[in-house]
């Protein structure tokens, strides 16, 4: 349900169509002359709706309010929307016990937010042989926020990093 896009009036390029007047009704197939002309005699559009068709349907009707009242949905439909950002945490596999209070915290401050957060543990270099620790570590942070969150994806690794997502309960994808 994205860009509105109907031929209208003379845009429309067929010889005959199957027409609906402004009061719902069909009239059968008409030129497309007699059309147009049926249209502007009731100060309306002639707008294609049915362009697959054989013939294509067309119906008398106001393209100005059409486009007004697509909008008008379009607006509800982003009004009814619910967007889930993704906040990141990034650690290395040899972290302090300081900064792993210090990120576990800031989880547990973005999981009560509402926020789904992605965990990081990045190797550079040698640091690959740790990944066992990385693992342990990424557990550990969830531990903290087990009651609060559920885990989307459990840790993988994805290159030189170890991932994992954490979602608030109740959140699915």
């Amino acid at each position: 349900m994205g860009k509105l896009s109907y031929n209208v009036n003379k845009a429309i390029r067929v010889k005959e169509v199957l027409l609906i007047d402004e009061k719902g009704e069909k009239r059968g197939v008409v030129h497309i002359k007699e059309a147009l002309r049926l249209a502007f005699d009731v100060g309306l559009d002639l707008v294609e709706v049915g362009a697959t068709s054989k013939p294509p349907v067309c119906k008398i009707m106001d393209y100005g309010q059409l486009k007004y009242d697509h909008k008008k949905k379009m607006q509800e439909a982003k009004k009814k929307q619910t967007v889930i950002k993704v906040k990141e945490l990034k650690m290395r596999p040899k972290i302090e016990n300081h900064d792993f209070e210090v990120k576990a915290k800031k989880l547990v401050t973005f999981i009560e937010a509402g926020y789904k957060v992605r965990l990081v543990v990045r190797f550079r270099g040698r640091e690959i042989i740790y990944a066992d620790s990385a693992k342990e570590i990424l557990n550990k942070l969830y531990e903290k926020v087990s009651e609060l969150a559920t885990i989307e994806q459990h840790p993988a690794m994805n290159g030189y990093m170890m991932v994992m997502v954490v979602a608030p309960a109740g959140i699915t994808n």
